[in-house]
């Protein structure tokens, strides 16, 4: 486990307005409930509708040859679901529900620091840690509710979560039971919820269910902010953290949250964008349980890789399909 006291260079938190930019486009926002987008006026927005959905389905992705996998483009729909749909161990993708509750009970606009927190003596003692993914915090020091979910979602620290359950909820249990009604409400009809971070295996889901709250934690602007930051500084303890997903930043992806364990393999949600038709559109992908069983190291290699295989095509080839559907 690295000793994050002895981590590289000192850095400040890249800004990231930008990245909100990315999210608009044609002076509309992407239609962040699945549905078609609209343009001007309230028009369908080009290259929407089912013959463009049934287009997209067409296209021959190249999906991972184990594990499952799920992707969809917001305005036109799903591109398709492969592997059985069974639940399995998710690792720290399950973080993505951690802030979706959090931001549900403390919303922060984009840019704003949100509320003030005081780390608790277990989120510090848990600080360092040779078995689990963590972030340094110091007892008593009040960190802004920003700043915390940067330091859950971009280093993915455990104790983080944990902290951040506790103010909410007053406990981690009643944090949990808020986790799984939310997944309840999206519809995640295969997930349950046992922790805040992911350390249990027990925590389990699929890919088409993460897919549901990839789409509805999108909505939030400040979320895809924290998901696009590509460093974080721990205050007052001179640790500068890379964001975990090796793709953020490359062919248009602003996000999202990876998790790898030896039982749940490599994991990585993630959202890209990609203009279709003359119209910005996210596209959004979950592949899951990639090379179980083996090392961390090897599952998240195998789900970046499997990950960044579906991102190329679908922005290569996708664009040109709907053209031609429009065309013809």
């Amino acid at each position: 486990m690295t000793d994050f006291r002895a981590a590289a260079r000192r850095s400040l938190v890249v800004p990231l307005s930008a990245a909100l930019a990315l999210a608009t486009g044609m002076g509309t926002w992407y239609a962040l409930d699945g549905g078609p987008l609209t343009g001007p006026g309230g028009a369908p927005a080009a290259g929407s509708g089912p013959g463009v959905a049934a287009v997209a389905r067409s296209l021959h992705l190249p999906w991972p040859a184990e594990g499952q996998a799920s992707v969809e483009v917001e305005g036109i729909g799903g591109l398709g679901t492969r592997g059985e749909q069974r639940p399995v161990p998710i690792a720290s993708v399950t973080k993505v529900m951690t802030a979706y509750v959090i931001l549900k009970d403390h919303p922060m606009r984009a840019g704003a620091p949100g509320a003030a927190i005081t780390a608790d003596e277990q989120a510090a003692n848990e600080s360092y840690s040779s078995v689990e993914t963590t972030a340094p915090v110091l007892a008593g020091r009040t960190y802004t509710q920003r700043r915390l979910l940067e330091l859950m979602m971009v280093p993915s620290g455990n104790n983080i979560a944990r902290l951040l359950a506790r103010w909410d909820a007053g406990g981690e249990k009643a944090f949990v039971a808020k986790m799984n009604e939310a997944a309840g409400a999206l519809g995640m009809g295969r997930t349950t919820y046992t922790g805040v971070s992911g350390m249990e295996t027990s925590t389990r889901s699929t890919s088409a269910d993460q897919l549901l709250l990839a789409r509805a934690v999108m909505k939030d602007p400040a979320f895809r902010e924290i998901v696009a930051t590509r460093t974080v500084e721990a205050p007052g303890a001179g640790v500068t953290f890379r964001n975990t997903n090796k793709l953020l930043g490359r062919n248009g992806v602003i996000g999202l949250k990876t998790g790898s364990s030896t039982p749940a393999g490599g994991n990585l949600v993630w959202a890209a964008t990609q203009e279709i038709a003359g119209t910005p559109r996210l596209i959004l992908g979950v592949v899951l349980h990639q090379r179980a069983g083996t090392t961390p190291t090897e599952g998240s290699t195998a789900a970046h890789e499997a990950s960044r295989a579906l991102i190329t095509e679908i922005r290569a080839t996708l664009p040109d399909a709907v053209g031609r559907s429009a065309r013809a």
